[in-house]
């Protein structure tokens, strides 16, 4: 007995071991035409170049990928959006993967074709809203003269718009997301339990350009209590990787040309985070896998 006790015990922490979590942290690199790469983590801080391209940008009027974020629905598909285009484009890019390594026909979703003066559509990132069975999408976009002018040029005064989408086939009106009185961009949704939502976004004023968060009992808003900056100034890009009862904000220096991170578990309180991240990753969405996914890129990885 206490052979197969023993040889059960194995069995079953084996199966334990190969069902842990891991982390991917979507990318892309200058100058945006190489499109969707990928960033490998077992802990949340050490990350590992998988390289690129997953996925090479085929729509828009530039063809570009910046910003892509993903989320996973509760059947396994995996759901990409991504920036396709500084200005002009009126919505952004779209695919779907069951693995990663193969992608769906990507399509261009117009979500501001009904504002004739939308200027762009910039960083959307997609949430999966359980409670609701949907996905939000929420991204930045100008429309001159929309709003109070503050100390923005009229083509850098944007505010976060957002739809939702059960089938990415049909997606509900644009509507306005988040209007903190000033310019804002490069927003991300976390839920912490139920009814508790973070918005965590980049205030885009001149005197600022750092990173915020913001607060609301429902995933669609809406959010108040914005926060003071909790990043120096130049810093974009915010991405959450929650490890245990940690959240690590990781943010562009867009300046200095690295990623850096702060920690937090109230998103009150915010400390200095050593992580390691490769040079020229930029602005992405950090998910969580299983480690055989995490495997099974790095077999497959394109360096």
């Amino acid at each position: 007995m206490m052979k197969y006790g023993y040889l059960f015990l194995l069995v079953f922490l084996g199966a334990c071991g190969s069902a842990k979590k891991a982390y991917l942290f979507t990318s892309f690199r200058e100058p945006a035409t190489d499109g969707l790469y990928f960033l490998g983590s077992e802990d949340g801080t050490h990350w590992t170049d998988l390289g690129g391209s997953w996925l090479k940008p085929e729509i828009g009027e530039k063809k570009l990928m910046r910003d892509p974020s993903m989320a996973q629905g509760p059947d396994g598909v995996w759901h990409l959006v991504w920036t396709s285009g500084w200005n002009g484009d009126k919505g952004f890019g779209y695919a779907s993967s069951t693995d990663l390594i193969h992608w769906s026909p990507q399509e261009f979703v117009p979500v501001m074709a009904g504002e004739a003066d939308a200027f762009n559509v910039w960083a959307p990132e997609i949430f999966y809203e359980k409670d609701s069975a949907q996905f939000i999408i929420v991204w930045a976009t100008t429309i001159p003269f929309r709003f109070p002018k503050g100390i923005e040029d009229e083509k850098n005064n944007h505010r976060l718009y957002c739809t939702t989408t059960k089938d990415f086939k049909t997606f509900a009106p644009t509507r306005l997301f988040f209007d903190p009185g000033y310019s804002v961009i490069d927003a991300m949704i976390v839920q912490r339990g139920a009814h508790d939502f973070v918005l965590v976004f980049k205030d885009n004023t001149r005197n600022q350009r750092n990173i915020k968060v913001a607060f609301s009992d429902r995933a669609s808003g809406p959010y108040h209590n914005d926060s003071k900056a909790f990043t120096p100034e130049f810093t974009e890009g915010p991405s959450v990787a929650q490890v245990g009862k940690t959240y690590y904000i990781y943010f562009d220096s867009y300046r200095e040309k690295k990623y850096g991170a702060v920690r937090t578990t109230d998103f009150k309180t915010f400390t200095g985070a050593e992580v390691s991240v490769p040079v020229g990753h930029k602005h992405g969405t950090v998910v969580r896998v299983d480690r055989k996914t995490l495997e099974r890129l790095n077999k497959n990885a394109k360096k």
